[in-house]
This record gives C-alpha cells, structure tokens and sequence, in this order.
C-alpha cells in the first residue's frame, strides 16, 4: 500500500498545494506519508483567515467551547490506537509511550473544556479614596487575538494540544507551524477539531520550511507567540517578534540530587525511566545525576543494572523502551560528545554504542561540568553520574547551567527540601522524582536559557487573554 497523502488545513479547507514533501520513520528510514508543504502565499493567507475567523471564536458562549473541546477529548481517545501508531512512526517514539502522550492529549483538552467556563474576574472596590466615592468596578479577561503557535518534534500531539487546547478555550483562533519532522500528528488533530465544529479559520495547520515562516514571528496581526524548541532558536525568534507577546517553552539540561537520606532503590528506578524514556529527547530528561559520595556506589550498583536492561529497537515492538533519535545527525552529534568526554578523561559505565539512529543507554562518570555532555542540552539516552559532598555543593553544581527548567531532589529532610526549592534556579523542583514529571495541568517553564512564561493549561490561558478593567460611576453627587 502506497503512503497516504495528506493536505494541510487552510481556513477550514483541505489543500492539495505547494511543496510535495516526503516523511520518513527515524528507524528504518522508510516512506510513511507525502505531505504538501505550504507556502508563504499561504501563510498569508492563514493568517488572514485567523483574523477573520477570530471574530467569531471571541464572540463564542464559553459553553459552546466547552462542547467542542470536549467532543475533541473524545475522539482522540476513540482513536487512541490509531494515533500513537502515528506518533510512533513519525517521531520514533516506542509504542506504549506513544499511547501514553494521547492519553495526555485526551486530558489536556478535557482540562481546557473545564478551564473555558472558568475565565473569570473580580469585582473591584474603588472607593479607597474620596475620588473614587460612588464608583466600582469590573476586572474581566478578553482573548487576546490570533496565536502563531510553532511545536517541535518530540510530542508532537500533547505539545500541539497544549497550544491549540487553551487557545480554543479562550476562545483564540491559531495558526500552527508542526515540526517539519512529525506534522502527521498535528494534521490528524487539525481533522479532529474541525469535524468537532470549530470555526474554519479557528485553526489553520501548516507544514512550513523555516524560510517560509517569517511571517509567523513577525506579523503584528498575530498577538501572540508560542514556541517550544530549542534555546538557539528561540531567543532568535524573540528579538524578532516586535509587539506581540511571547511564550518560549525551551530546553534543559536537567539536574537530579540523590542525597545519603533518599531512598537509593526508588531513585535509581526513576532516575532509568527519567534518563532514557524516549531516547532522553525531552526537555526535561535527566542528564545530570550527583549523589553523596558515601551513597555513589550503592547508587551505581542498583543503577547500572535498571539501565543495561532496557530494550533499544523496534518502536511499533510493544517491548521497547528505547527507539532511535529523531536524526542521523543527532546521532552524529552525540557520539562527538562522547568522545569528547572521554578523550578528556570520563569512564562509560555502560552502553555509547550505535546503531544507525540508535544509541544504547549510556551512562558517563568523570565528566567535568564544562563538557557538552554536561553543559549543553543532549536530548539522546545519555546521563552523568557525579558525587558530590555536601549539599550545598550539589545545589550549586545543579546551579552552574544556563539553563533552568526543573530539577529532581532526592531526600527526606526537610530542610533540604526546602532549600532546593528556595535555591535551585529552575522553574519546578520535584522532589523524590525526576525532572521528567509532568502532569498536563501544571504550570510548566523555565528560568534562564530554558524560556519565558509558562505552559499548563490555565496558565496558557491567562497568556492568551488580556485583562480589561470596567469603571462605573453610579452618578452620586
């Protein structure tokens, strides 16, 4: 059977134009899908219908919004199978870990149906002083106008959900850019939601080579932008964007602190699945492990075992944990990076081998903070395990990146756990987890390199609305 052929969504229209594209599966590098790429006549024209269709999203009751997100929920989960096959295929994501991002696609946009009945307000006094005597008022948030929304490849469904979701509840029309690598899950949602009813023009998907998407960052008529990707990329697109607001939900290098108090069994256990879930390319993996010295070894020996186990291969096989990265040159990339480190004097523990675009669990020790495998973002299956000694010693290590989106803390005092929370420069601190802990509801964003704002869905909201205040003289004399 040929690969299927998929358009993209312009003012509710399907469009069979511009740029036939091929899409290939990371792990054998086969053929899934031709996808007609649009152009920048047709993000002119997105944006124009956006505009447009945005007059009517902003005048919908916000229970008629709730009803469209909700009939969204439902079918994501009526077609749960279907699409995390997709995602596998596209973005080399294993299975079960595919199945698992429409399970929380399915709860970011039942969270958004709940959260679009709940833009309130606050009635205010105004007679704190003699002026204002006779007079009161009304606090109200307003949609904000179009939103340019651009998603990279790791989720990409939850994280096109955590942009449209919100957008919709707050009654936004969107242009979407998917990532160039995986746009079969966002044009599957973008069906979705316009056999749901949302207005034609509400969301408009768009396939776009980088060169094309100018317009994205830099028309006024779009009052909102919200990227996620990498940091390079989206500080570059900041200083771009003139007026309008900006969320950037960046990326991470992300510290774990085992202390000699934690529970070393459930650290380890965590810190595998944190680690290596999805080949590390998370923002949020773990990639920095320090544990007291004097736990170090005990650590390691409990450690190493959970991380030699896991299964590397087949994503569409129900038993693999860990698939290939997104690209040939990421893989590239990092076998430079481990080599660097171990040129420089670090020991592999286990794995740092390769496989076309798979790369085994890796596991360094030895690194010096200012090695890439340390400083920079490895978004692949590889972590560092340092000791240190005290804790104000880890605190500072975790500290010493320019980066800060969360941090993992491993401990039962409380005085440490406090600590981390009021020192670590990072945007969430888990405790007794990893930094890969999300839930969809959370606010989710970083300090530093690591972005600006924050995701989760009532959050995203409050972005993609504008307070407007209401005064009313009740004409005393």
């Amino acid at each position: 059977m040929s690969p299927k052929e998929l358009p993209f969504l312009l003012a509710g229209q399907w469009l069979h134009e511009g740029k036939l594209q091929e899409r290939y599966s990371p792990y054998q590098n086969q053929l899934i899908a031709r996808v007609w790429e649009a152009s920048q006549e047709h993000l002119e024209r997105a944006i124009s219908a956006a505009v447009d269709a945005f007059e009517v999203t902003r005048s919908m009751p916000c229970y008629e919004r709730q009803r469209i997100l909700r009939k969204v929920a439902a079918a994501l989960a009526g077609r749960k199978e279907e699409l995390a096959r997709t995602i596998a295929l596209e973005a080399g994501k294993p299975i079960k870990t595919a199945r698992t991002e429409v399970e929380r696609a399915v709860l970011t946009f039942e969270i958004a149906a709940e959260e679009s009945t709940r833009i309130g307000g606050e009635y205010l006094p105004m007679e704190i002083q003699e002026s204002g005597k006779g007079k009161w008022a009304l606090v109200r948030r307003f949609p904000i106008g179009p939103v340019a929304a651009i998603t990279p490849f790791n989720f990409p469904l939850n994280l096109v959900a955590h942009k449209v979701a919100p957008a919709m509840a707050a009654g936004c029309s969107v242009v979407l850019k998917p990532a160039p690598q995986t746009p079969l899950s966002a044009l599957e949602l973008g069906k979705i939601i316009t056999e749901a009813g949302w207005p034609a023009g509400g969301l408009n998907v768009l396939p776009l080579a980088d060169a094309d998407a100018a317009a994205l960052v830099e028309d006024d008529r779009l009052k909102l932008l919200s990227f996620t990707g990498s940091a390079k990329v989206g500080w570059a697109l900041k200083a771009r964007s003139g007026k309008k607001r900006v969320v950037l939900e960046l990326g991470g290098n992300a510290g774990v602190i085992i202390h000699n108090d934690a529970d070393l069994g459930h650290a380890a256990k965590r810190c595998a699945i944190g680690g290596f879930t999805y080949a590390g390319q998370s923002c949020i993996s773990v990639q920095r492990i320090f544990v007291q010295r004097e736990s170090l070894d005990e650590f390691l020996d409990v450690f190493l075992p959970k991380v030699q186990i896991l299964k590397m291969g087949d994503p569409l096989d129900e038993s693999t944990d860990v698939g290939p990265l997104i690209r040939n040159a990421d893989a590239d990339r990092v076998e430079q990076w481990i080599s660097q480190a171990t040129s420089q004097g670090a020991r592999i523990l286990c794995g740092g081998t390769r496989e076309g675009n798979l790369l085994s669990p890796t596991v360094l020790t030895g690194t010096r903070p200012d090695q890439l495998v340390n400083c920079e973002e490895i978004f692949a299956p590889l972590v560092t395990v340092e000791p240190y000694t005290i804790f104000d010693e880890a605190m500072a290590r975790v500290n010493s990146s320019r980066y800060g989106l969360q941090a993992g803390v491993f401990t039962y005092d409380s005085r440490r756990i406090f600590a981390a929370y009021e020192k670590l420069e990072v945007g969430g601190v888990m405790i007794n987890d990893v930094p890969t802990f999300r839930m969809d509801h959370m606010p989710y964003g970083g300090v530093k390199d690591s972005g600006l704002g924050r995701e989760g869905v009532r959050y995203s909201i409050e972005d993609m609305t504008e307070m407007k205040i209401l005064v009313m003289d009740q004409g005393t004399s």
